[in-house]
């Protein structure tokens, strides 16, 4: 018995480890949607910095959206990152089928959310990373989709975007849904840190949507809960600005 707790110590104690060195950016994307409000509550509640990704039409259109993302950039930890104006009206290749309209999508975005380069982004669709000192492509599409891409991406970040991914997703259903309990994802991102398999090791970006967070989903006490467990765990949470500091 005596060994058997002093296993269980061991093991909590390296994971205690792994937590304490491991940093943690929130990115909310599709914003604003039903949902924002509650996010930009708990971030100013819980003091903690975060990403959000916001797509233009969707400040021109949404009730309140001009209201949220002021909101959203009047808050210092909050970072307002550019997720295109169209989002690709969710019709991915379509829409990297034509550069110049792509650049153009994304500038557009710019000037609806009041962005002036450089300007923290998402592509829609894309797990893309562009930035002077991390590149990395989507590994979810075939080399030829990619090869088609290719171009498209770089002329973005050419045109005054730093290009952020992801690592790893809170995953919902098409109603918003969430789909991982909060308890789920936090030993789902446990077990991540511990075999640390990140674009940048010891830092995870985790990837959500705004829809996620509406009142029907108790998104508020959703996400205060996991910023809180996280936090009980030892994790950091991090700014996107300081993701990749630029090399001197």
């Amino acid at each position: 018995m005596r060994w058997l707790l002093a296993g269980i110590l061991a093991a909590a104690c390296a994971g205690s480890a792994r937590a304490a060195d491991g940093t943690i950016f929130l990115t909310f994307d599709d914003g604003p949607l039903p949902g924002t409000k509650n996010i930009l509550s708990v971030l100013s509640q819980e003091n903690v910095p975060a990403a959000m990704f916001m797509v233009g039409q969707h400040v021109e259109t949404i009730p309140a959206g001009r209201d949220l993302l002021a909101e959203a950039k009047a808050i210092p930890l909050v970072t307002v990152g550019n997720h295109s104006y169209s989002h690709a009206n969710n019709r991915y290749r379509r829409y990297y089928s034509n550069t110049q309209a792509v650049v153009a999508d994304m500038l557009h975005a710019n000037e609806v959310l009041g962005l002036t380069p450089i300007v923290n982004a998402r592509l829609p669709g894309r797990d893309v990373f562009r930035l002077p000192t991390v590149s990395r492509e989507d590994l979810s599409i075939n080399v030829a989709q990619w090869e088609r891409e290719w171009l498209d991406y770089e002329l973005v970040a050419e045109a005054g975007f730093y290009l952020y991914g992801w690592d790893f997703e809170w995953v919902h259903s098409d109603d918003g849904k969430p789909v991982q309990s909060v308890d789920h994802l936090v030993n789902e991102i446990d077990h991540l840190f511990q075999y640390g398999r990140f674009t940048q090791r010891g830092k995870m970006i985790l990837l959500m949507h705004d829809e996620m967070f509406q009142d029907q989903f108790n998104g508020r006490e959703n996400l205060q809960s996991l910023i809180r467990k996280l936090r009980d765990r030892g994790y950091a949470f991090g700014d996107i600005r300081n993701y990749a500091p630029s090399k001197l």
